[in-house]
């Protein structure tokens, strides 16, 4: 199918792209930074956007980072873990990175055919007396099951990271799903829902964590001359934390936006036969953060693939989130979790998934004439 050689677009349509206010307002920011003189080393904007973040996601105890990787390496490193660490093979590479950094070994358990996270069924049979963790991603922001995965946590004495890095502002049940588990980890990152540039936070259960992360994000200072722990520099500057507090002014617009999208590419594309979704409950208050759709090839008449090379060809750039697999590429083949044959639902839904572009001033004219273009490559 050929749309008469023209694009969809002047300009290329991404999946994603930051939310960015009036210009003055950051530039508010920043004459703020030229005031202070600080630029970083926990000055006061820094200060000032982790607590207004604590706040508004409703945690006791939060730590900003320069960026969620290193969020995830420190949170590994502060919980002691050691061994096997059992995830998912369907996510951002940081996932597994993130453990490898830390001398640990990823488990890799297949997921759940409804919601792309991982299989709780799955999980304790992957579990040996060198498993330390279970480190669960939210994929999209669709929670995990929580009660089942900590459970399983609770009777074999293992602890829970949740990485959380799409999952900002989600709650099930009226409650933040960043209060599961051990620790929750989020990316700030300019692809998300929520951005301060690069950038990140870890959620902890107690000030006593929260203090030891703080140690260790800053080289492991406790005074001007006293180092406790081997730390890194996971510090967040004050030009990312001006432009989060921009931001955060900001969450309930653009959640409102991404609402009114996510609800008009579903009244365009759902009736589409050969084309799914993954689910939405009324126990959750999602952040629209992405909008994934699963190509059916054997019903759609035309492989994930095809649609996207169709799509790029008339200037509309989607992403095969998570493809590959972090289990097919060559860096973790040669782990026994990795192989197809035990991850048969993640290599299918890796090969099915397409996110379409999807960020809060994306025109409803344009997303039409996406809805239009697949509806038109159905043989």
């Amino acid at each position: 199918m050929k749309m008469e050689n023209e694009h969809l677009s002047e300009e290329p349509i991404y999946v994603t792209r930051p939310y960015l206010p009036d210009l003055n307002e950051y530039v508010q920011y920043l004459e703020k930074i030229w005031e202070n003189k600080y630029l970083t080393n926990w000055g006061p904007l820094a200060r000032e956007f982790e607590k207004e973040l604590a706040a508004m996601l409703d945690v006791p105890y939060l730590s900003i980072v320069s960026n969620g990787t290193l969020g995830l390496l420190i949170a590994i490193k502060v919980l002691g873990l050691h061994g096997d660490i059992i995830t998912t093979p369907y996510s951002f590479v940081a996932t597994a990175h993130s453990l490898i950094w830390n001398q640990l070994t990823p488990v890799f358990v297949d997921i759940d055919p409804v919601t792309g996270n991982i299989n709780p069924d799955l999980i304790e049979q992957a579990i040996t007396p060198a498993t330390s963790a279970i480190l669960p991603v939210h994929i999209y922001g669709v929670p995990c099951d929580h009660k089942k995965i900590e459970e399983i946590a609770k009777k074999h004495n293992l602890k829970v990271i949740y990485d959380a890095a799409h999952a900002f502002n989600v709650t099930y049940k009226g409650e933040s799903i960043l209060h599961w588990g051990d620790m929750s980890v989020l990316s700030f990152h300019a692809t998300k829902v929520f951005s301060s540039i690069e950038g990140g936070a870890i959620i902890s259960p107690t000030l006593e964590v929260k203090q030891k992360i703080d140690r260790l994000k800053n080289f492991g200072f406790v005074g001007e001359v006293s180092i406790e722990d081997i730390g890194i520099n996971a510090k967040m500057n004050e030009f990312q934390a001006a432009f989060g507090l921009m931001q955060l002014k900001h969450i309930s617009e653009t959640k409102q936006k991404r609402k009114a999208l996510y609800d008009f590419y579903m009244s365009g594309l759902k009736d589409i036969e050969g084309i799914s979704f993954f689910p939405v409950s009324d126990d959750v208050d999602y952040n629209y953060s992405y909008f994934p759709i699963r190509i059916h090839e054997e019903i759609f008449g035309r492989s994930r693939d095809k649609v996207y090379e169709e799509l790029k060809n008339v200037n509309v750039h989607t992403r095969r989130y998570f493809y590959p697999l972090i289990s097919s590429l060559e860096i973790y083949r040669d782990y026994d979790s990795a192989r197809p044959e035990v991850l048969p639902v993640a290599n299918e839904i890796a090969n099915q998934v397409l996110c379409l572009p999807f960020f809060p001033d994306l025109e409803h004219k344009t997303a039409a004439k996406i809805i239009s273009f697949i509806k038109a490559l159905k043989w």
